[in-house]
């Protein structure tokens, strides 16, 4: 298990035919050589497992990857999960370059990502 950095960006939708790079979020998680998160590294390593996303139009924002026992979330404060952003089935989906994956924003609105880097997090 190593730590790694992964960046996702917006896929193509019908408002963003060709995707949009400017739309992501990138954050440090846990991922096994097969290619999927490790709860209990994530435990061990859960101050570093950290979220930026930029979205156009919005203030950047920076966060925490948590697990909550049941999905992955994006946390942006500590406060209550009024902010979160959930991962949808992350547990199930490989975070390899290409893959795809769902994540519910704070507008309500779940939105298709595309993993574009996937790089050792260097300390």
């Amino acid at each position: 298990m190593t730590l790694q950095h992964i960046r996702i960006e917006l896929a193509r939708d019908k408002e963003h035919p060709a995707g949009d790079s400017s739309h992501y979020y990138e954050f440090t998680a846990p991922v096994g050589p097969d290619g999927h998160l490790n709860v209990k590294a994530w435990a061990a390593n859960r101050a570093v497992c950290t979220v930026r996303r930029n979205a156009p139009g919005e203030e950047e924002e920076h966060g925490h990857l948590i697990h909550t026992g049941k999905d992955w979330r994006f946390d942006y404060d500590a406060d209550g999960a009024e902010d979160d952003e959930p991962l949808f089935k992350l547990d199930r989906h490989l975070l390899t370059v290409g893959e795809y994956l769902s994540v519910r924003e704070w507008d309500g609105k779940v939105r298709t990502f595309k993993v574009t880097r996937v790089t050792p997090l260097v300390r």
